[in-house]
């Protein structure tokens, strides 16, 4: 679909006439109602929300496309791209519909610039900007990793609300877990006069943890996406049956002095390609593919298999080893997270991302974080997974600042949040020379 017809298909409440010489990103009045429709399409989801200023949710939207891409196993992205197609306009609708407002009632479109899949991006980004450009409103390009951590601030900011608080703002850090089927990153998050700023102080060298689950569980016959699966089976199993181990990660001698090489005693380092390749030896080693297929033939003759559906089809063994593989991952990332928190002196801790909606993952970060004293906060389950409302809700401190994106956005499947340790650390001595 050409951007023309996007535009042309939101003709209903946009203006007849433009201003001459006018942009979407010019001229923008300050905001009154503070209402933000964000739009995210980054991967297999298309969602659409309305937000007032930042904080409270008015609709969120999602259309799903799990099914489209259960058979698959994983995200087909063109795919992706054509369904996001079908569905943008209709979700933006709805979102519109349920939130009691109309085109006109917006102050600021907001949408993912990246990173995500290229195609899927596009989608959104296009029909934001048609969008914004017709209404005259504010285009604002917000990071999907930063709507990830502002998720959890929309919780927190409902629970003020409720208790009669201010949100707190001051010099402490926060260390954000941003962990998900496409990203595994440490975040130190700093917020003055309501301006975010972000350092990244650790990240996945290779896949990252949803990925590992998602594969783990098509290896062994389970549904997709594979981290709900894994979540409600591994209580019945013995997690400490396998155990599974991960190396630490060290820096190359012949590349310390370069910009970004591994370094664990200054960032923090996650890898979970190993233990998908531990998983796939055990599997072999105790001759398992005979079940697995049996398991994956099973589901398939069903019409819309839940993981209940699967516990009578799993062995002991194989109960054993879900359980263990998901220990092992939710510990890794429990030791490292808290590492850092301790290593960067974090005031508290925000976990965010699809595996934030992880039970174990919940129950012994939440454990630990009681043990050290230090406070802790997840996203709604509702918000965990990709959603528009923490897009519109991250886009809110850019609208108060007039942080708006232009006629050249696009797409940017490889966006990076913030600044590296090493990017900090190459700046200082600049800084102190001036």
């Amino acid at each position: 679909m050409r951007v023309a017809a996007i535009c042309a298909a939101v003709d209903a409440n946009v203006r007849s006439e433009m201003p001459a010489n006018s942009f979407y990103y010019r001229d923008v009045t300050t905001c009154s109602g503070g209402l933000i429709l964000g739009i995210e399409s980054s991967c297999d989801e298309t969602a659409a929300a309305v937000v007032g200023r930042g904080t409270a949710i008015l609709s969120n939207v999602v259309a799903s496309q799990i099914p489209l891409h259960s058979p698959y196993g994983g995200v087909v992205p063109e795919l992706a791209s054509r369904e996001h197609l079908r569905n943008i306009l209709p979700v933006v609708r709805t979102a519109l519909a349920e939130a009691g407002a109309t085109y006109r009632d917006l102050d600021a479109i907001a949408v993912t610039e990246g990173p995500g899949l290229a195609g899927a991006l596009l989608v959104g980004i296009s029909f934001a900007k048609s969008l914004a450009y017709a209404l005259d409103k504010a285009l604002i390009a917000v990071n999907h990793l930063e709507g990830h951590i502002h998720a959890v601030l929309l919780e927190e900011a409902r629970h003020n609300s409720d208790a009669g608080q201010e949100a707190s703002e001051g010099p402490g850090p926060m260390l954000a877990l941003v962990v998900s089927g496409g990203h595994t990153h440490l975040y130190l998050a700093h917020v003055q006069a309501g301006a975010w700023t972000y350092r990244n102080v650790g990240r996945t060298v290779d896949d990252a943890a949803g990925e590992a689950f998602d594969k783990v569980a098509k290896l062994l016959g389970l549904g997709y996406p594979g981290g709900p699966w894994i979540d409600a089976l591994a209580p019945h199993g013995n997690p400490e049956a396998v155990p599974f181990t991960f190396s630490q990660i060290k820096a190359k001698v012949h590349r310390k002095g370069e910009p970004g090489a591994l370094d664990p005693s200054e960032s923090i380092y996650f890898s979970f390609s190993g233990i998908k390749t531990a998983m796939l030896r055990y599997t072999q080693v105790h001759e398992m593919g005979a079940s697995i297929e049996a398991r994956r033939l099973a589901l398939a003759e069903l019409p819309d298999p839940k993981p209940a559906d699967t516990l009578p089809l799993c062995d002991k063994r194989t109960l054993d080893l879900i359980a263990s593989f998901q220990r092992s991952v939710v510990d890794d990332l429990r030791r490292k997270t808290f590492r850092a928190a301790e290593r960067f002196h974090a005031e508290r801790l925000l976990v965010s991302g699809g595996v934030a909606a992880n039970r174990e993952l919940r129950v012994r970060f939440t454990a630990e974080a009681g043990e050290r004293d230090l406070p802790i906060a997840f996203p709604l389950m509702s918000l965990a997974t990709d959603n528009a409302a923490m897009i519109a809700a991250a886009a809110w401190p850019k609208l108060v600042a007039h942080e708006f994106a232009d006629e050249s956005l696009t797409a940017e499947p490889s966006l990076a949040l913030g600044t590296s340790l090493q990017a900090a650390a190459r700046a200082k001595p600049a800084a102190r020379g001036r």
